[in-house]
C-alpha cells in the first residue's frame, strides 16, 4: 500500500466526471442500488455527491434541479455510506499506482468521505487515520478522537502505579484521545 501526501491533488469545485475516472470508479460501485434496485442514472446520482461535497455547509437542497431530486440523492448517498462505498474507495485509492485514472478524483472522493464520517463512525475515522488521508478527515486531526491513543491510555491505566500525579497525566492525555465533544463549524468548513 502506498502512502500518498493528503493534499496531492488541488481542491476543485466539482462538476463532471470525466471518462476516465467514471471508467476508474465504476468497478467500485455497486451495481444495484443499496436497497435492491437497479438504479438509473447512476454516473449523475454520483455527479450529485460530488457536487454537493465539492461545496461545504450546502444542503442537499441547494443542489442543481438536473441531478434530480435532493432528498433522493442524500438518501442514495446515506445507503451508499452504511454499505461501505466510502471505505472501498479509500482502500482503492491508496492502493492505486500514481498515474491511476482513480487519481484524478482523489479530492472528490475524500470531500464525501468527510460527509460519511458521521455514519461511517469510528471504522472509517481509523481506516482514513491509517491510509494516512488527511483531507479525508472532517475536521484537523488533533480535534478528532484517536482510538490508538485511547487504546494506549487503556493500557497505561492498567499498568502505571496510581498516584495523583500520574492520575493527572492520564487524564489530560485521556482528554486529547476522545477528541472535541464539539467542533466548530468555521473549523470544519476552513478544513482543506
Amino acid at each position: 500500500m502506498t502512502h500518498m501526501h493528503p493534499f496531492s491533488i488541488a481542491p476543485q469545485l466539482f462538476y463532471l466526471l470525466p471518462d476516465p475516472a467514471w471508467t476508474a470508479l465504476q468497478p467500485h460501485l455497486p451495481t444495484l442500488a443499496p436497497q435492491g434496485r437497479r438504479t438509473t442514472s447512476l454516473r449523475t446520482r454520483m455527479e450529485a455527491i460530488f457536487h454537493h461535497a465539492a461545496t461545504p455547509g450546502a444542503p442537499w437542497a441547494s443542489l442543481p434541479s438536473h441531478y434530480g431530486r435532493p432528498d433522493t440523492v442524500a438518501r442514495f448517498f446515506r445507503r451508499l455510506t452504511h454499505a461501505g462505498l466510502w471505505h472501498r474507495l479509500l482502500r482503492a485509492l491508496a492502493d492505486a499506482p500514481p498515474s491511476h485514472p482513480l487519481r484524478l478524483l482523489q479530492h472528490a472522493i475524500c470531500r464525501p468521505a468527510r460527509l460519511a464520517a458521521r455514519l461511517g463512525g469510528m471504522p472509517l475515522l481509523i481506516l482514513i487515520r491509517r491510509l494516512g488521508l488527511r483531507a479525508a478527515l472532517p475536521a484537523p486531526p488533533w480535534l478528532l478522537p484517536d482510538p490508538l491513543l485511547s487504546e494506549t491510555v487503556a493500557r497505561l491505566l492498567r499498568t502505571l502505579p496510581l498516584t495523583r500525579e500520574n492520575l493527572r497525566s492520564l487524564m489530560a492525555v485521556a482528554r486529547t484521545a476522545g477528541g472535541r465533544r464539539r467542533i466548530p463549524r468555521s473549523v470544519r468548513l476552513s478544513w482543506p
